[in-house]
């Protein structure tokens, strides 16, 4: 079952939509009149909390003026991935697009599989004042979701809105120890981001000419038919595209071209026909 090779970057697309919602944060520094004196682009990286704090309280050297990380500073990092049977939609609904390639084929896609992704964002800051700087300008964003739209698979035009939830706010202060030793206040928020997973993209032949025979048994009326498997055909109906040669759409089969030389994007009609069982014989 397993083994069809397909890739479609999906969980990467995720990691760089979180990030992109907080890479350009900025700062600004005042002086004692209230004037602006400088205006600080708060820097963003992927990696674990646990990592990035002792990175940054590893410099004691408090009185140069840039220590190993320079704060403040934004970190996330993604954690797990859990199924979300409440967002689940029918298994063998398929998305369908033309295939550029081949005017007589689809290129098609099956509905695709619901899965929350939790993310944690910590906001490193070495006073408390930047840090709420910080967290004034995200949180009035989130009420209590943030949803963008993302060009998920662009070979079957799939683009879907992917909300990104705040589910929780929480606030530390690591300045204990020594006086020598670097502070670092940080704020954790925790996000649900509600994604898809898409299987293989398909290909099938364009269905142009449908061909239907009806079986009605023959009993008196408000009897209930009884009969089963009746070879009588009792009426033949065929449904194919019409397109004259002028490139209009039409219904009436005397004036399609086949049916064969008619293409996907083509704007054509529909050419029904019905057959009675004397026409048949």
């Amino acid at each position: 079952m397993f083994g069809t090779p397909f890739y479609f970057s999906l969980i990467r697309k995720y990691v760089i939509l979180v990030g992109t919602l907080f890479n350009n944060i900025r700062i600004t520094r005042t002086n004692d009149a209230g004037t602006q004196i400088s205006l600080i682009k708060v820097p963003i990286t992927y990696a674990p909390k646990d990592k990035m704090l002792a990175r940054v309280i590893q410099d004691t050297a408090i009185d140069r003026q840039t220590a190993t990380i320079p704060l403040p500073a934004i970190s996330f990092e993604m954690g797990k991935l859990q199924y979300d049977p409440e967002r689940k939609l029918p298994t063998i609904n398929r998305v369908s697009v033309k295939d550029s390639t081949s005017p007589n084929k689809l290129k098609y896609q099956y509905n695709p599989v619901p899965y929350n992704i939790s993310f944690q964002v910590n906001i490193y800051a070495k006073n408390a004042e930047d840090g709420t700087k910080i967290i004034e300008q995200i949180l009035p964003y989130f009420t209590p979701d943030w949803t963008t739209t993302v060009n998920l698979i662009s070979e079957v035009e799939m683009t879907m809105d992917i909300p990104v939830i705040l589910n929780n706010i929480g606030y530390s202060d690591t300045y204990d120890g020594a006086f020598q030793k670097r502070r670092a206040i940080i704020w954790t928020l925790d996000l649900t981001l509600k994604g898809y997973i898409y299987g293989p993209v398909k290909k099938s032949n364009v269905i142009k000419f449908v061909e239907a025979n009806f079986y009605i048994p023959d009993v008196a009326d408000g009897q209930l038919a009884t009969v089963v498997g009746n070879t009588t055909v009792s009426e033949y109906i065929t449904m194919q595209p019409g397109l004259t040669a002028n490139g209009q759409p039409t219904s009436n089969v005397n004036n399609t071209v086949a049916y064969t030389l008619i293409n996907v994007d083509d704007d054509y009609g529909y050419v029904n026909e019905i057959y009675s069982t004397d026409e048949l014989i």
